[in-house]
C-alpha cells in the first residue's frame, strides 16, 4: 500500500512541474547573496493551498506582512520545508540542466539565464513570492515565516 501512496507523490510532486515554480520565483527574486537559501520556501509556500491563493491574487502593493498576515497558517512550514528539500535539490538540478537559472558560486545565489533556450509557463504565484522578498534579506526573510534553513 505504501508503494502506491509513494507513487501518487511523484506524480504529483516532481521537478518537471516545481522545476518552472523555481525558475519563475528566480526570474522576479533580486539576485543577493545566499539567495541559494530562498529556494527551500518556494515549494512548501507555493503549493500550500492557502497561500498559493493569497500570493496569485496578491498586488504590487502587497508585502510580506500583509499575504502572511496570519501566522496561524504558517505553523506546519518547518515540516513543509524539511519534506520538500529532496525535491528542491532535484529542481534545481533541472532547472539547471534546461539552462533557466545559473549558479554564481562566490555569492552562493542562483539567478535566471540570460539566455533562454526553452520556455518554460511561468508560474504566477511564485513569481509573486519572489516580487515580496525583494528588498529584504535572507535572514530577514527567516525571522519572518520563523523558520531555519537546513
Amino acid at each position: 500500500m505504501s508503494s502506491i501512496v509513494e507513487a501518487m507523490y511523484e506524480i504529483k510532486y516532481n521537478p518537471f512541474e516545481y522545476g518552472r515554480y523555481l525558475a519563475s520565483f528566480y526570474t522576479a527574486v533580486d539576485v543577493s547573496e545566499n539567495n541559494i537559501l530562498l529556494a527551500q520556501l518556494v515549494i512548501p509556500l507555493c503549493s500550500h493551498p492557502f497561500f498559493n491563493q493569497k500570493l496569485f491574487n496578491s498586488n504590487k502593493r502587497s508585502t510580506i506582512w500583509s499575504v502572511f498576515n496570519d501566522r496561524s497558517q504558517l505553523y506546519d512550514l518547518q515540516e513543509r520545508i524539511d519534506s520538500f528539500q529532496t525535491l528542491t535539490e532535484q529542481c534545481i538540478q533541472y532547472c539547471l540542466v534546461n539552462d533557466w537559472l545559473s549558479v554564481n558560486e562566490q555569492q552562493l545565489s542562483l539567478a535566471k539565464c540570460d539566455e533562454v533556450n526553452s520556455t518554460f509557463l511561468t508560474q504566477k504565484s511564485a513569481e509573486k513570492l519572489g516580487r515580496l522578498f525583494c528588498g529584504h534579506s535572507v535572514v530577514e526573510i527567516y525571522a519572518f515565516l520563523g523558520v531555519k534553513p537546513r
